[in-house]
């Protein structure tokens, strides 16, 4: 292959390039993207609330509890009376520990009570989640697998 048909074979290219995605798409893509980011910071500045979120299902059982001890020797789940309910080192439960640094690292943000209790509560149509009211963390225990709910969700039935 000689220089002339080497050059010839990079024009082609670069027109073939230019026709894959026509100049209009990539105009309107980032026209789009523009218009979204003024919609969102207009709703910001001007203090819109959020409208059309779905309700919360409402809270059937639930069940308060304090984190107790650290990463190196694992954390425990302590009741209101201060007894050891679960445990991070127990079999199938480290998602406790998982929590807690979520927990910890959001309570240390807001500058709040890092031993303040949690509640674990089960909503209408067996959903769990985790909510500290200290801050207004809300986890929604859905999507992070069958084993790591349950080692939140037995705790709710054992109450």
């Amino acid at each position: 292959m000689n220089l002339t048909q080497t050059a010839s074979l990079a024009n082609q290219m670069k027109a073939r390039d230019r026709d894959m995605i026509p100049r209009f798409l990539i105009i309107a893509m980032f026209g789009m993207m523009a218009a979204s980011l003024a919609l969102v910071a207009f709703a910001k500045v001007t203090g819109m609330e959020p409208t059309a979120q779905a309700a919360l299902p409402e809270i059937v059982a639930e069940r308060t509890v304090s984190f107790a001890g650290d990463r190196s020797s694992g954390i425990i789940l302590l009741d209101e009376n201060g007894t050891e309910i679960a445990s991070s080192s127990a079999n199938k439960a480290g998602f406790i520990d998982v929590v807690w640094v979520a927990v910890m690292r959001e309570r240390k943000v807001q500058q709040t009570d890092p031993t303040a209790p949690i509640r674990i509560v089960r909503r209408e149509g067996g959903r769990v989640d985790v909510i500290d009211d200290t801050t207004g963390w809300n986890l929604e225990l859905i999507g992070f697998g069958q084993d790591n709910v349950a080692a939140f969700a037995t705790l709710i039935d054992a109450s």
